[in-house]
């Protein structure tokens, strides 16, 4: 198998954990279904994810069958929709998984921070680093469809900042790598 097509595999892995993880997470504050809970994992994460029926029903199906998702009929409606909730049991795996990703969030940022500040030399202070990966899920649902543009101008601004931070710390670095490969041609 060519490296390219086993590190996408091992990609839409991790995908997939995240994404049972933020179904749990939706599922804890309300049961919904899972056409509704398609459409709120691309809106809060403003569209970079758009999970398809084939790929949210086997991860809901397979959260069922854990017994971390519970799934009934609702015969009420025009059309037989499945509403699912979460267990006791779910919410002590999304707790757990929440705890664990959270110290593994925090630790790359750590590292993030001190590479930039040993060897970039980029004051860390100048720059908003990101929030945790399931932020946008705990969080109350805040952001209005018509706020996305605004939301998405902020990252931007803010990614085009730390850009520029960085081409200005590229230059320096160039200047001293110039001024070393000078003395290196003198002697």
């Amino acid at each position: 198998m060519h490296v390219e097509e086993r590190a996408s595999g091992w990609v839409k892995e991790t995908q997939k954990g995240y994404i049972r993880i933020a179904v749990l997470i939706l599922l804890d504050k309300k049961p919904n279904y899972g056409y509704e809970i398609m459409k709120e994992l691309e809106e809060r994460t403003n569209g970079f994810w758009k999970p398809t029926a084939g790929g949210i029903y086997p991860i809901l199906q397979n959260l069922e069958r854990s017994e971390y998702i519970r799934g009934e009929w609702d015969c009420d409606a025009k059309r037989k929709k499945k509403i699912y909730s979460i267990t006791s049991d779910g919410k002590k795996i999304l707790e757990y998984t929440l705890v664990k990703e959270n110290r593994l969030f925090n630790t790359i940022m750590d590292l993030l921070k001190e590479y930039m500040k040993n060897v970039l030399d980029i004051p860390v202070s100048s720059i908003q680093f990101p929030k945790p990966p399931f932020a946008l899920f705990l969080e109350e649902n805040t952001c209005k469809p018509k706020d996305t543009k605004n939301v998405l101008e902020s990252k931007r601004l803010r990614i085009e900042s730390i850009i520029k931070s960085m081409q200005e710390k590229l230059v320096q670095i160039d200047l001293q790598l110039a001024k070393i490969e000078k003395k290196k041609i003198r002697k």
